[in-house]
């Protein structure tokens, strides 16, 4: 029995590796070469669906055209609820891109056993746990956010920042930097506790792998994706139609 918890302990599932990476020199520049890993990794496995579900459409569909169709549905429906009838189909690739990277990203962290991939430093995980990720996403979507209110109501844009006294300007301003803040620190928070907390289980019990917990952890990923698609699609909807709410009400 102590020879098989022996080479059972041999085999590293879990470690407690915070902080530390595997850099890509570039000149000065340092790049975390784990995430353009694992990112690429996500990305691949999008492309490959995605390819699969339409080099030979059915008009009745099944396998993968079938589960794509049911993915692009759920995305439209996201949208649709957020921006509106009007104004979510130019919309839709931003927040299904967003959507389906974070899902499967964090659904990567939890079914595939990065730990046994060894680096020369750092460790391999989901690309949603490091904050440079996150803050990236944030950031294309405060992009977004701009891009919706400038194209929608030109320099009317502005008048949000003074309504409905030029008092709340400074906090007018604030908002728009806490908004990327809390989409990039609540996702990444969310991502790295759900796998350290998998990480200490599976270090002190080996035997039992905590699969009921790894099962709540798929579930919360999910929650988590689908909770940072939705705030997306209500900024963007937000930038659109201002503080008044003057066109809101006449959809």
């Amino acid at each position: 029995m102590l020879n098989f918890l022996n080479f059972f302990n041999s085999f590293t599932l879990a470690e407690l590796e915070v902080g530390h990476h595997f850099y890509w020199q570039l000149g000065n520049l340092k790049l975390h070469g784990q995430v353009f890993l694992t990112s690429w990794f996500v990305i691949a496995i999008l492309v490959v669906a995605s390819i699969a579900a339409t080099r030979n459409v059915q008009r009745i569909p099944s396998g993968i055209q079938n589960f794509m169709e049911y993915a692009l549905e759920f995305i439209r429906d996201l949208t649709k609820n957020q921006l509106g009838e009007k104004e979510y189909r130019p919309w839709v690739p931003f927040i299904g891109t967003l959507f389906l990277f974070i899902f499967v990203s964090n659904w990567s962290g939890a079914l595939i056993p990065w730990k046994l991939i060894k680096l020369p430093s750092g460790e391999l995980a989901a690309p949603t746990n490091d904050i440079n990720t996150t803050v990236a996403l944030a950031l294309l979507t405060s992009l977004a956010y701009f891009y919706a209110g400038f194209s929608k109501r030109g320099l009317g844009y502005f008048k949000k920042y003074i309504e409905p006294t030029p008092v709340l300007l400074p906090i007018a301003i604030l908002e728009d930097f806490t908004k990327p803040l809390s989409l990039s620190f609540r996702l990444f928070g969310n991502i790295l506790a759900d796998e350290l907390v998998v990480a200490v289980l599976v270090l002190l019990v080996p035997l039992f792998v905590p699969l009921p917990v790894m099962a709540l952890g798929l579930f919360t990923s999910a929650i988590q994706a689908l909770v940072f698609a939705t705030l997306a699609g209500a900024y963007i909807h937000e930038a659109m139609e201002g503080h008044g709410g003057e066109e809101h009400e006449e959809h």
